[in-house]
C-alpha cells in the first residue's frame, strides 16, 4: 500500500526527482559560496581537487583512427598525466610566449587533446581562453579577435588551411596580436617528457579577486548583428555546469562521457568536459561526428554517456543497422533537439536507458533539464518535481508575445507583460535579480553593450525589474514541463549551428548583380532545424544564371558551410517605412515552390552550384538520396 502511494505521488509530483536534486544542490551551493569567500572560483581548483582524489583514473581518451587495422588506437591520459602535461604547457606558454594572467587568449583548435591542454593551461596561468569556431574566417574571424582585444592567437595546424589567407590581413589590422601556430609533434614530445619543466601559477596571481560572475572563458555565438558575439562564460556557469548539470545527468566518478560535438561550443566544453572533470569521470573526445563509427568509438572507449544534438540523433536513426549499436555500455544520451516523435525509437533501437534533454543558450544565466527514463516527459526540456518547479517560478517564466510581431513581448495598456497560459507558446525569460547591476546575473557579451542590453527586458511585471530574454519560443504544460518550439527573430538553426540571417545577407549583398536580398529559415521535411532560404532581387539587365554563379562562388569562400543558403529564388523585395527589408512576406517559405510557382534553386553539394529545384530533385531530398 505504501509503495503504491509513493509511486502515485512520484508520478503526480515527481517527488523522487526533487529528493535526488535538492540535497545535492544545497550542499554544493554552500561549498561554492565558501569558494567565493576564499577567492577560489576558478575551475582550476576544482580540477586540482579531482586530480588529488583520482590521480590514476582515466581523465581523457582520444580515439585515433588506425587506417591499417580500420580500428581505433586509444590515446589515454590519467588525471595525474593530464595535470602534468598541463603544467608543462603552462611553463612553455609563460616563458616562451609571454602569456600573462588576465589576458584574453584566442584558440582556434579542432577537437583534439591539445584543445584541452591549452584550455586548462590558460586557466592555470589565470588567462581567459576564447574558443573560436574553426569554420570562421575572413572578416568574421578578424572581428572575433578584435572585439575581445585578444593578446595571443594560437592556431591549430589542422585549422591553418582555413585561416591562412586571413592571417596577413589580421596582422595588419591588429599589429600587437601575437599569432602562433604550434608545432604539435615537437610540442608533444616536450609535454610527455618527465624532465620538462612545469609551472603552477601562484594562487594570488590566478584571478584572485575574481567574482563568480567574472569571465571564465569566451564562447562565440551568432546574433542579429550579423557577426559573432563573445558570450561570457562566467565561473558561476562553470560551477553550475559541473555541479548541478552533471548531477542531474547522473555523471559520476565512474562515468565515461563521449562527445563528438565541437569543443568551441558550450555543449561539449561546459556541459561535457566540466561535469566529468569536476567529479572524476572520464571524457572521450572524438575528432568529429561519424555515423559509421559512432557506436564503435562508444564501445571501445567504454562510454556510459553520449552527447547529441537533434541532427545527430536523426543521422543515427536513418543509418543502416550497425553491429555495435546495441553492443556498448551507454546508459544515458543527453543533449538538445531530440524530436519527440523519435524519442522512444531512439532509446529502444540503441538500448539507451535515459535521455537527458536540456534547454540552454550560450549567454543564458542557466539551463533547464529533463532527465527522462520512462514515458513521462517525452519531448520536454524541463522536468522537475513540484518543489523545484515552485522555486523556479520565481526565476524564469514564459511571457506572451506580441501577436503582430513575434520578436516583441506583449504589453498591456499599463506597459506590463503577462505570463503565457498553459500550452500557449511564448518567450522564455529569466529573472535578473539585481537590475542595477545586471552583470551579476546576466554577463552578456564582452565589449558589446548594445547587444547585451538588447537581451534585457525591463519593467516587465514591476517598475525597474529586469529579465533576460532568451529569444526562443517555448510552452509550459500543466505539469510544469517546458517544451522548445522555435527560435524568434533573425536567427535559425541548421546543422547544429546558429545562423545569423544578417551575416548571410551581408555576404550575398557583396555579389555584383544583387540589388537586395532577404534570408530566412525554411523547414524541410525529415530534416532538423531550418535551411537557409535566400530571396534575391537582382539588378536589371543581368541574367539569373550569371547572378547565381556569382553568389555560389562568393559564399564558398566567405561563409561556413552551414550558413550558405541552401535555397535561392528571385523576387522583388519590399521595404518598410524606415527603409528596412520587410521579412514578413518571406517567412515560412513553401518548398519546392510557393503558390506563385516561382522557380527555386538549390545548392548542389557536389557541384557547389545552384541548380533548379525540380519535383524529381525535391523527392530525392525528402527521401534522403540527396543530402542538403
Amino acid at each position: 500500500m505504501i509503495t503504491e502511494l509513493v509511486d502515485y505521488l512520484d508520478t503526480k509530483f515527481r517527488v523522487r526527482e526533487d529528493i535526488y536534486i535538492v540535497p545535492t544542490v544545497l550542499k554544493r551551493c554552500f561549498h561554492h559560496l565558501y569558494n567565493c569567500y576564499k577567492h577560489r572560483v576558478n575551475f582550476w581548483y576544482q580540477f586540482e581537487e579531482t586530480v588529488g582524489r583520482y590521480p590514476d583514473k582515466n581523465a581523457l581518451i582520444f580515439p585515433r583512427k588506425n587506417t591499417a587495422t580500420n580500428g581505433f588506437d586509444l590515446e589515454i591520459y590519467t588525471y595525474k598525466e593530464l595535470y602534468e602535461v598541463v603544467l608543462r604547457l603552462s611553463h612553455i606558454l609563460v616563458e616562451e610566449y609571454g602569456v600573462c594572467p588576465d589576458e584574453i587568449v584566442a584558440m582556434d583548435y579542432a577537437n583534439k587533446p591539445m584543445f584541452i591542454f591549452l584550455w586548462f593551461a590558460l586557466w592555470n596561468i589565470g588567462a581567459k581562453p576564447a574558443f573560436l569556431n574553426f569554420n570562421v574566417t575572413k572578416n568574421p574571424l578578424i572581428h572575433c579577435l578584435k572585439v575581445v582585444e585578444s593578446s595571443h592567437f594560437f592556431v591549430d595546424v589542422d585549422v591553418l588551411p582555413t585561416v591562412k589567407d586571413t592571417l596577413d590581413e589580421l596582422q595588419e589590422k591588429s599589429p600587437s596580436l601575437s599569432i602562433s601556430v604550434l608545432n604539435e609533434d615537437t610540442l608533444m614530445q616536450r609535454l610527455l617528457d618527465p624532465e620538462s619543466l612545469g609551472f603552477r601559477q601562484a594562487d594570488q596571481r590566478r584571478n584572485y579577486m575574481d567574482n563568480d560572475y567574472d569571465i571564465g572563458a569566451l564562447i562565440y555565438t551568432s546574433g542579429t548583428t550579423g557577426l559573432p558575439k563573445s558570450a561570457i562564460m562566467s565561473w558561476r556557469k562553470a560551477f553550475m555546469a559541473s555541479s548541478f548539470f552533471g548531477h542531474v545527468m547522473r555523471i559520476s566518478s565512474d562515468s565515461v562521457v563521449f562527445t563528438a560535438m565541437p569543443l568551441y561550443h558550450s555543449t561539449a566544453a561546459m556541459l561535457g568536459v566540466l561535469p566529468a572533470f569536476g567529479i572524476g569521470g572520464c571524457v572521450v573526445l572524438a575528432p568529429k561526428f561519424s555515423v559509421s563509427s559512432f557506436w564503435t568509438q562508444a564501445k571501445v572507449t567504454g562510454a556510459t554517456h553520449i552527447q547529441y544534438v537533434g541532427e545527430v540523433c536523426r543521422y543515427l536513426m536513418n543509418s543502416s543497422v550497425h553491429p555495435d549499436e546495441k553492443n556498448h555500455h551507454v546508459k544515458v544520451a543527453y543533449g538538445n533537439g531530440l524530436r519527440s516523435d523519435i524519442w522512444r525509437q531512439f532509446k529502444q533501437r540503441f538500448n539507451i536507458e535515459a535521455v537527458g534533454e536540456f534547454y540552454a543558450a550560450t549567454e543564458a544565466p542557466f539551463a533547464t533539464t529533463c532527465f527522462q527514463t520512462g514515458n513521462f516527459g517525452i519531448g520536454a526540456c524541463r522536468s522537475y518535481g513540484k518543489f523545484v518547479n515552485s522555486v523556479l517560478q520565481f526565476q524564469h517564466c514564459i511571457l506572451k508575445i506580441d501577436p503582430e510581431d513575434s520578436t516583441r513581448l506583449y504589453r498591456d495598456k499599463t506597459g506590463r507583460c503577462h505570463v503565457a497560459d498553459f500550452d500557449e507558446p511564448g518567450e522564455l525569460v529569466m529573472k535578473i535579480f539585481f537590475p542595477r547591476n545586471p552583470k551579476s546575473t546576466f554577463q552578456g557579451y564582452l565589449n558589446n553593450k548594445r547587444e547585451t542590453e538588447s537581451k534585457v527586458a525591463r519593467n516587465v511585471f514591476h517598475k525597474n525589474d529586469a529579465w533576460y530574454r532568451s529569444g526562443d519560443l517555448l510552452r509550459m504544460d500543466k505539469d510544469g514541463l517546458l517544451y522548445f518550439i522555435d527560435r524568434l527573430g533573425d536567427t535559425f538553426r541548421w546543422k547544429s549551428e546558429n545562423v545569423s540571417t544578417t551575416e548571410v545577407e551581408n555576404e550575398v549583398l557583396q555579389v555584383k548583380g544583387v540589388k537586395q536580398c532577404c534570408v530566412v529559415g525554411a523547414q524541410v521535411l525529415n530534416h532538423e532545424g531550418r535551411a537557409g532560404y535566400c530571396v534575391i532581387e537582382k539588378i536589371e539587365g543581368l541574367t539569373t544564371e550569371k547572378v547565381l554563379e556569382s553568389v555560389a562562388h562568393h559564399i564558398q569562400t566567405t561563409l561556413p558551410s552551414y550558413a550558405r543558403p541552401v535555397f535561392v529564388r528571385f523576387d522583388n523585395i519590399p521595404m518598410t517605412d524606415n527603409h528596412k527589408v520587410s521579412k514578413k512576406d518571406f517567412k515560412d517559405p513553401q518548398l519546392p515552390r510557393n503558390k506563385c510557382e516561382e522557380i527555386v534553386y538549390y545548392l548542389n553539394g557536389k557541384t557547389k552550384e545552384y541548380q533548379s529545384l525540380t519535383d524529381e530533385v525535391w523527392s530525392q531530398i525528402l527521401d534522403g538520396n540527396i543530402r542538403l
